[in-house]
C-alpha cells in the first residue's frame, strides 16, 4: 500500500475521489431535498453525448461533456418549469436521447469505438490525468463556492417553491443554478464512479446522513464526510484485488454505509421513543380550539 502510495498515478487517483466524495453529496443535498434524485442519471446520459463529441472533435472529451452537459441541465429544467411535460417525461427523454447520441458520434469519430466510451460509462480513475485533475479541480472550486454563496437561497427553494417565490426570491434562476451546478458535479466524477453510476454518490451519502440527523447544515456536512469516506474507501479497497472495479467499490461501500446508518437510525430513534416521558400525548382537536 505505502509503494502504491507513491506512484503518481494513484496519487492523482486520491485526488479525484476525494474531490468527488466532497462535491457530489454538497449538491446532491439540494437534489434530493427537492425531489429530483434522478436529474444525475439524466445529465449523466447527456453528458455521454459530450464525451463523443471530444472524440469526434479531437478536444477534451472532459469540456465537451462539460458543456454538453449544462446545455442539457439547463433544457430538463426549461421543460419541467413550463409544465408542458412532466419532470420524469423529460428526463426521460434525455435520457435515450443521451445514450443514442453518445453511441451515434462515438461511430463515427475517426478512429471511434464503443469500447472507448466504457471507461466514461464505468469510470476509470487509475486512467485520470494531471490535465484531468486541474480540470476537476476548477470545476469542483466552481461547485463549492456556488453552494457558499448561494446556500441559503437553494436551502428556501428546495424547501419550498411557492415560499421562496413569496419571498421575491429569483426562482427560475436558482433552479437553473442547481441544474448546472449539478450538470458540473456530473462531469467531475464520471471518471472516477463513470456517468452510470454516478447519481449514486450524488444521492446515497445524503441519504445516509439524513438517517442520522435532522438540520439541513448538518446532514450536508455529514453527506460530505460519507461522501469522501465512500470515494476514498472504495478506491483503497479496489487496490486489493486488480479485478474490483473502483466506481463500483465506491458505491456499493457508500451502499454499505447507507444499511448502517439505516438500522443506527432506527436504534437511536427507538430509543428516544422510549425516554420521552409517557404523559406527552398528542394534542386533540378540542385543546387547539
Amino acid at each position: 500500500m505505502i509503494s502504491l502510495l507513491q506512484k503518481e498515478f494513484f496519487q492523482l487517483a486520491l485526488v479525484a475521489a476525494l474531490l468527488v466524495g466532497l462535491c457530489a453529496p454538497a449538491v446532491g443535498t439540494f437534489i434530493v431535498q427537492r425531489r429530483l434524485s434522478l436529474l444525475g442519471d439524466g445529465i449523466g446520459h447527456v453528458a455521454l453525448t459530450g464525451v463523443a463529441l471530444g472524440f469526434l472533435t479531437g478536444t477534451a472529451p472532459v469540456l465537451t461533456a462539460v458543456l454538453v452537459a449544462v446545455a442539457g441541465a439547463v433544457a430538463i429544467e426549461i421543460v419541467r418549469a413550463r409544465g408542458r411535460t412532466s419532470g420524469d417525461v423529460a428526463l426521460a427523454l434525455m435520457f435515450y436521447g443521451g445514450i443514442a447520441g453518445g453511441v451515434m458520434l462515438m461511430g463515427i469519430a475517426p478512429g471511434g469505438s464503443n469500447a472507448k466510451l466504457n471507461s466514461y460509462l464505468f469510470g476509470a480513475i487509475a486512467s485520470v490525468t494531471s490535465q484531468d485533475i486541474w480540470i476537476i479541480g476548477a470545476l469542483a472550486v466552481t461547485v463549492i463556492a456556488v453552494v457558499l454563496i448561494f446556500g441559503r437561497e437553494l436551502f428556501v427553494l428546495c424547501q419550498d417553491e411557492e415560499m421562496a417565490r413569496a419571498s421575491g426570491l429569483p426562482v427560475r434562476l436558482l433552479s437553473l443554478v442547481i441544474a448546472v451546478t449539478a450538470a458540473l458535479t456530473v462531469v467531475i466524477a464520471m471518471r472516477v464512479v463513470g456517468l452510470l453510476l454516478v447519481s449514486a454518490l450524488l444521492v446515497i451519502p445524503v441519504a445516509t446522513s439524513q438517517q442520522l440527523t435532522r438540520g439541513f447544515r448538518t446532514t450536508m456536512a455529514l453527506a460530505m464526510v460519507f461522501g469522501v469516506l465512500a470515494s476514498v474507501g472504495g478506491l483503497l479497497g479496489s487496490t486489493l484485488s486488480p479485478r474490483v472495479p473502483p466506481g463500483a467499490a465506491i458505491v456499493l461501500l457508500a451502499l454499505a454505509g447507507f444499511v448502517l446508518a439505516l438500522g443506527v437510525g432506527r436504534f437511536v430513534r427507538r430509543g428516544r421513543a422510549q425516554e420521552s416521558p409517557v404523559s406527552e400525548q398528542p394534542i386533540n382537536a378540542r385543546e387547539v380550539t
